[in-house]
């Protein structure tokens, strides 16, 4: 295993415990990392979604893992920060796998769900036994020794029933106790926020989504860490599809 050393690492580690969020733009390929990395933004995370777009896939892990490694690998090349990267559920993988994947395209920590992805049509997308979630979780943390900041994706918000909140707080709690080093409860309301934070123990990953809170807004409420999933890719295949469409009618 290679990856980004432990010092890439450890400073990675260090930008979510701070009083200002670390805010983390979702990138997909090369020329959008060096964007963002080029604004000043000390790390960035790439969205599997917006990925598997480029790549000419559906979400959902349907690219696969070899091409989404490999364009891991090429964002991590293009620029001098620390990269994250989105893999879903590990495609399959098994955990030590998933572990020396990362390391050797160099990212320094991942996020991993706990549903299943619907987009290919599983019989049961819905979400992950908690406990055998946190063994995965405990496998991959195990396997990178130190090197990989796992971000534990909790989907209690999309595919729950019941109480999300009070299921996020539990496997939060596991997953923290598995060793994730952050949580993220996608999806969750804002105002759930400073429950989540101080229950989980652990820095707490919020969505931020167009219209919604700020990223500084959302730190006040106890996010440690902001990202924006797909939607920045959306705006700018928008701004292609508008420059095309210019370009068509003169």
């Amino acid at each position: 295993m290679t990856g980004g050393g432990r010092g890439a690492v450890d400073a990675f580690r260090a930008l979510h415990h701070r009083d200002a969020p670390l805010v983390l733009p979702n990138v997909w390929d090369a020329v959008s990392a060096r964007a963002f990395a080029g604004a000043g933004f000390p790390a960035l995370a790439t969205s599997s979604s917006a990925v598997a777009a480029t790549l000419g896939y559906a979400d959902g892990e349907d690219t696969p893992p070899g091409e989404m490694f490999a364009a891991v690998a090429r964002i991590v090349r293009a620029v001098d920060v620390p990269v994250t990267a989105d893999i879903e559920r590990g495609y399959g993988l098994a955990p030590r796998e998933v572990a020396e994947r990362l390391l050797e395209a160099g990212a320094v920590g991942c996020n991993l769900e706990d549903s299943g992805p619907a987009a290919r049509g599983l019989a049961d997308p819905g979400l992950a036994d908690p406990g055998r979630q946190a063994e995965r979780l405990a496998a991959v943390c195990a396997a990178a020794d130190g090197r990989l900041l796992v971000n534990a994706r909790i989907d209690t918000y999309l595919r729950g029933t019941g109480d999300p909140l009070a299921a996020a707080v539990e496997r939060g709690r596991l997953y923290a106790a598995a060793g994730a080093e952050c949580v993220y409860p996608i999806a969750a309301p804002p105002d759930h926020l400073p429950v989540l934070a101080a229950e989980i123990g652990v820095p707490v990953n919020a969505l931020c989504r167009p219209g919604a809170p700020s990223p500084a807004e959302l730190g006040a409420l106890g996010a440690s860490r902001v990202t924006f999933g797909g939607s920045l890719h959306a705006r700018a295949s928008a701004a292609v599809a508008e420059l095309a469409a210019g370009l068509r009618t003169g």
